[in-house]
């Protein structure tokens, strides 16, 4: 990545654009921001914030790619979660091959930031995507970018933009295989043998692998995504031996989210040789920041323990603004601020004003509204109803669910250590 975008982003003016940071900030950089190396909880920072722990991020990128060394997978992680270059920064530097995105404006983001490989885990028909997308490809010899195909249409679009536009270098496909139900790609191998005739009978396009999401198929479990890999296996093989490879040096197969990848793992492994060396590609994104919802209960490290763990990152803290009626507390943080497409928030831990930390077990967030969430002792405590809500003027820290729909709220987020200590501020790109 570009060493010198990168630090541009301390240049950016701290002001009202990002919510949560200190207010005698305003006028500064980020960079002399963090250098003050402020107190999340004394710094000045006001409520809502939200923050991302720096040990457990850290913790998180290193685990996953453990993993997939000890595997002998290349990583690309999935960078829509987070669209954070300073995050993209730190999963290359532990490994990965390059990063995944899903739409143009992310690939645009990524090179903006040097991204020197993208795998867009999507068609790409838009012809001034496509235009675009030529440009970078002859600007930079060493920029590499592999996108989804799943229809002769498709394909044919993109080959009459590219033809048009003249550029020298194929823009890499993988065949992209879904399911009955499931989200995009092909339903079935005489389905992906045609899309990859079509890719053939081109010039402006070069088949690479084949590809998908497992974590879109209906009815998700063990039984059924292990089907749909060995299906996948089965792809890529079928591809190989009718010669479909000749012309690329190493062959893609690409599956993995953040929820099945050591099923990913597993039958990957139990690909035979093939004609060509084989990059065996995991694309799961969520796990840097890990959530208290959707992944942690689903989480591989869960099924293998012995494989590693993944930590939650994220907390974000509000403040009790009103306490209206007896066991209701409303603090400062809704739907603007929140996920909560996969789960409420969790309320965690409570910090009175006087800097005192108690544990948040007894109480739950009920519902949101657009800047406020119901907190209310627990309905299913027992006969004791739940814990007492906090008072006016307390700080209510809450775990999160489903990081995708979290990152794209905060432009700006602190990172925070073990102490309190705001080390860094994560910019985003949403």
């Amino acid at each position: 990545m570009s060493t010198a975008a990168l630090d541009q982003l301390a240049d950016e003016v701290v002001d009202h654009r990002f919510k949560g940071l200190p207010p005698d900030a305003a006028g500064a950089t980020v960079g002399r921001l963090r250098a003050q190396r402020r107190d999340l909880y004394t710094g000045g920072f006001t409520t809502p914030v939200l923050t991302l722990s720096a040990e457990a991020v850290e913790h998180n990128v290193r685990s996953l790619d453990r993993f997939a060394s000890r595997h002998g997978l290349v990583l690309a992680p999935h960078g829509k979660t987070s669209m954070a270059p300073q995050l993209f920064q730190r999963q290359l530097d532990a490994g990965a091959w390059g990063i995944t995105l899903a739409v143009p404006h992310q690939v645009r983001v990524a090179r903006a930031f040097g991204v020197r490989r993208v795998f867009l885990a999507n068609e790409l028909v838009d012809p001034a995507a496509l235009t675009w997308l030529s440009g970078e490809l002859e600007e930079d010899a060493e920029f590499r970018c592999v996108c989804y195909v799943d229809s002769v249409r498709g394909v044919e679009l993109m080959d009459d933009t590219l033809r048009a536009v003249g550029g020298n270098r194929p823009v890499e496909v993988v065949v992209e295989l879904g399911a009955p139900g499931a989200r995009s790609g092909v339903r079935d191998a005489r389905q992906a043998a045609a899309v990859a005739d079509a890719v053939e009978g081109t010039e402006s396009l070069l088949l690479v692998g084949v590809g998908g999401y497992e974590g879109e198929l209906p009815d998700a479990d063990g039984d059924t995504v292990r089907e749909w890999l060995n299906a996948l296996s089965s792809l890529v093989v079928e591809f190989d031996k009718e010669g479909r490879f000749a012309d690329t040096p190493e062959i893609i197969i690409s599956a993995g989210g953040s929820a099945w990848f050591d099923a990913v793992a597993e039958v990957f492994e139990e690909l035979p040789d093939l004609s060509r060396p084989v990059c065996k590609m995991l694309r799961s994104g969520a796990y840097i920041s890990h959530d208290d919802g959707r992944y942690r209960g689903v989480t591989p490290f869960r099924r293998v323990p012995q494989e590693g763990s993944l930590l939650p990152a994220f907390r974000l803290w509000a403040q009790v603004v009103s306490r209206p009626e007896p066991g209701l507390a409303l603090i400062n943080a809704g739907k603007r601020d929140l996920s909560y497409d996969l789960g409420l928030p969790e309320v965690q831990v409570i910090r009175d004003a006087r800097g005192a930390v108690r544990g948040g077990a007894g109480l739950v967030v009920s519902r949101l509204a657009d800047q406020h969430a119901f907190v209310v002792p627990d309905p299913e405590a027992g006969t004791d109803g739940g814990a007492e809500p906090p008072e006016v003027g307390d700080w209510v820290g809450l775990g999160l669910s489903h990081p995708c729909t979290i990152f794209e709220k905060w432009p700006l987020i602190p990172l925070v250590a073990g102490d309190g200590t705001v080390t860094d501020y994560i910019r985003t790109f949403f």
